[in-house]
């Protein structure tokens, strides 16, 4: 491979990407916009849920009942009702997705010490807020009973009982349970393919489509140089995207970087490596642009997004869709990724990941380059 020819080739395309404000605002301001679009728009926590309340005893009881949901984050007070009919019309009309009736015996109830049923309905039209919101409100009774039991013998000159078991649960590595801390890190590889695929799809069918392929291919430069030189532009663009989202991360979401910015770069750098190498094969093989960029999009996006384990659990899936998921590049990567920024480990913990991250970036950068052939059809 010659140095001067390489470097040649890659001045060429530095040159074009430069000259062209299209191609610098897809590479840049179109990563910022989906970094920001995602980071505040998509969240997985379950808080502030509108609930409406049917309260038919209104007794301090009752009262105090329903403080154990709203001193929470979880759940906010809408509305009271009178009747099952606007119960139902506040969750068809999505006002609330919780209503809780209380009994008009509640407080009754309680002073002979008998067990009181209070009913919780819950829109089940998104069963993983139902699911969450459901958990949520037996915990909140759960808390209220045992307030009410200590209460009671208390008043009765009894100790309260020690519970034989003393869960103390710890959350390690997202203290907060914050969603965006999950989302951000992986967030970096979905954008990082996307963008990486898309902007080097262009690459080569843009010479066939200009007629200046035939001015290169006439050129003594080889099939593995005009390859590389091509990704060497778009590589550095896409570093300098993983700075920005690195930083935006952090200073904007306040998303912890716990491990080592080097290996963040480093291995966003192998993984950068393979979706340009992928976006120069679909530019090879297709040698039209529009069909460049549905082809990137399709084989990028979608698996990187939807088979990764970005947001889906992989063990949830079916297992025909589990054994396609083991060729989707994205799906090591933000396991290492993750591990980076929220773990703080090294890649001693993650080597078989950072393997088979880089085997995919030589598998489809030497595919590129065979499957480039300096000849007119």
């Amino acid at each position: 491979m010659n140095m001067r020819r390489l470097a040649a080739v890659a001045r060429k395309e530095f040159l074009h990407v430069i000259r062209d404000p299209r191609s610098v605002i897809l590479a840049i301001a179109l990563p910022m916009t989906m970094l920001l679009l995602f980071g505040y728009a998509l969240t997985l926590d379950v808080d502030h849920v509108p609930m409406v309340v049917w309260d038919q005893s209104r007794t301090p009881q009752s009262r105090e009942y329903l403080s154990t949901f709203t001193l929470s984050r979880y759940f906010d007070i809408v509305s009271y009702v009178t009747s099952y009919r606007e119960v139902e019309r506040a969750i068809d009309k999505r006002e609330a997705l919780v209503a809780v009736v209380i009994p008009s015996d509640f407080a009754q109830g309680l002073a002979r010490g008998s067990v009181v049923p209070v009913q919780a309905i819950v829109d089940g039209s998104d069963p993983n807020t139902a699911t969450l919101a459901m958990g949520y409100a037996r915990l909140a009774t759960l808390i209220y009973s045992q307030q009410v039991t200590v209460s009671m013998l208390q008043r009765r000159g009894i100790d309260a009982p020690e519970t034989p078991v003393d869960s103390r649960p710890r959350v390690w590595f997202n203290t907060d349970m914050e969603s965006r801390n999950f989302i951000i890190p992986g967030l970096i590889a979905v954008i990082m393919m996307v963008i990486a695929a898309l902007l080097t799809s262009l690459a080569v069918s843009r010479e066939w489509e200009r007629g200046t392929m035939e001015q290169l291919i006439a050129t003594p430069v080889k099939g593995t140089e005009l390859i590389v030189g091509k990704m060497i532009p778009y590589f550095c663009i896409g570093i300098l995207d993983v700075v920005i989202a690195m930083l935006m991360g952090q200073f904007l979401f306040g998303v912890p970087l716990r491990g080592s910015p080097a290996l963040a770069l480093l291995f966003s750098s192998v993984f950068l490596i393979g979706a340009l190498g992928m976006g120069i094969t679909i530019s090879v093989v297709t040698k039209n642009q529009l069909l460049s960029t549905q082809m990137a999009m399709l084989s990028t996006y979608l698996p990187s997004f939807l088979l990764s384990g970005y947001l889906f659990p992989i063990a949830n899936m079916p297992k025909v869709i589990q054994l396609v998921t083991y060729v989707v590049p994205a799906k090591y990567f933000i396991v290492i990724i993750r591990n980076v920024y929220l773990k703080g480990l090294g890649p001693e913990i993650m080597l078989l990941d950072i393997l088979l991250l880089c085997v995919f970036a030589v598998v489809i950068v030497s595919i590129a380059a065979k499957a480039f052939k300096k000849k007119l059809d």
